[in-house]
């Protein structure tokens, strides 16, 4: 699908005689309770909070029901079939959080007092009202306009209410939300197979169980007992003054993904005064803070991290990095590590503890042959994801387009 087709074009071409105008010249904001009296008290309604609204996801269906007679009176928001909500606090509207109502019980719904709800007066489609508020040009243009404290900031009504914006013909507007909803089918799909491919992942890691692995034809059976400490060393170095060493990236406990075998994120060094541990290529970190969140990675880059990671250097005659990251991952591996963690609110694990955690290891070439399984899986998923984000650019370079 690209921006430049005849068909794209000509769905543009008349934008020059599209009026302008503000949400709230064509919605309701916030529709009021009152158009509720005479409903049954027990009548069943749904319910959702900020927590079902997804992030560019369009469709928000709450699974949750209560009875007329417990949400009414309270400080919920109300909103009915095909209305339109919006996230109004940090960082939930920053992140895009909104979507369209649908499959409501009763046709009536209830829900967190963080959502902005819009609802069409007729001269706008749903869908339409949707992907304004899901642009970036909302978004980025919203975060002027946030009140209150750090951390429990919100969007002013006034923003919402006043935001101007294009508004074609129904038909004009049903041919570019047909567009854009192609373009979310894709993402939406892209999604679903990186889902689907981080499962089978997950599956086969778990076969790589501590005692007697087991993979496919690949193992078999002929390995030895070791211990990390065995077969890994910790790093343990420091620099004092990062900003002013060779060293470009920092890793802090934020750029771990859970499950993910690799850190991609980093940030920069430029402003980092307090000492930091040093990293090589090849290196495995561990965030033994949180233990419960489960992230260790491998990095493919020289750097520093936090001193709540630990640092681990293969000896790679007996275990590939790449290969220690599986077992790393695998349900055997945490369920020790969250038994050996300490504390009270900020669980961690030292690294005498994790260096005694004990597993059946196969020799290199077998190491070779289940690592290059995992590497196959990683670039499809890379594939994956870079197919997944180009839709998503397509998506905003065509809202850009429209908004103007």
């Amino acid at each position: 699908m690209n921006l430049s087709t005849e068909r794209n074009k000509s769905l543009l071409s008349q934008k020059s005689r599209w009026e302008k105008v503000r949400l709230i010249d064509v919605c309701q904001i916030d529709p009021s309770k009152k158009e509720l009296n005479g409903i049954d008290k027990n009548a069943e309604v749904s319910f959702g909070m900020m927590a079902d609204l997804g992030e560019h996801k369009k469709s928000f269906s709450p699974t949750q029901t209560k009875k007329m007679s417990e949400v009414e009176k309270g400080g919920y928001s109300y909103f009915k079939e095909q209305d339109v909500l919006l996230a109004k606090m940090t960082p939930c509207f920053e992140n895009g959080k909104s979507g369209i109502a649908l499959n409501l019980k009763n046709g009536i719904g209830f829900g967190s007092t963080e959502f902005y709800v819009l609802r069409s007066n007729g001269k706008i489609l749903s869908d339409w009202i949707y992907f304004v508020i899901s642009s970036e040009k909302f978004l980025n243009e919203g975060k002027n306009s946030l009140v209150g404290t750090t951390g429990r900031r919100r969007l002013i009504k006034h923003y919402v209410e006043s935001f101007q914006i294009p508004l074609p013909s129904l038909p004009e507007q049903t041919k570019i939300t047909e567009l854009l909803q192609a373009v979310e089918a894709g993402i939406e799909q892209a999604e679903q197979q990186e889902k689907n491919l981080k499962e089978i992942r997950k599956s086969l890691i778990n076969k790589l169980r501590r005692d007697k692995p087991k993979f496919g034809d690949l193992i078999d059976g002929k390995c030895k007992n070791v211990t990390v400490g065995g077969i890994a060393t910790e790093i343990s170095q420091r620099v004092d003054n990062p900003s002013k060493s060779v060293y470009e990236k920092f890793v802090g406990l934020e750029d771990f993904e859970t499950g993910e075998l690799s850190i991609n994120k980093h940030s920069s060094t430029e402003n980092l005064v307090s000492a930091m541990k040093l990293f090589k290529n090849g290196d495995v970190l561990f965030a033994r803070r949180n233990v419960y969140l489960k992230r260790v990675s491998q990095v493919a880059f020289d750097g520093v991290c936090s001193g709540d990671a630990i640092v681990m250097r293969t000896n790679e005659k007996e275990i590939l990095h790449e290969f220690l990251i599986l077992v790393l991952n695998t349900s055997d591996f945490w369920d020790y590590a969250l038994s050996n963690a300490a504390g009270a609110f900020s669980k961690r694990i030292k690294w005498r503890d994790l260096a005694m955690y004990s597993f059946d290891l196969p020799d290199i070439k077998t190491q070779e042959k289940v690592v290059d399984v995992f590497q196959l899986i990683e670039t499809t998923i890379d594939q994956i994801k870079t197919q997944k984000q180009t839709l998503k650019n397509l998506k905003q370079k065509l809202l850009n387009e429209i908004l103007g």
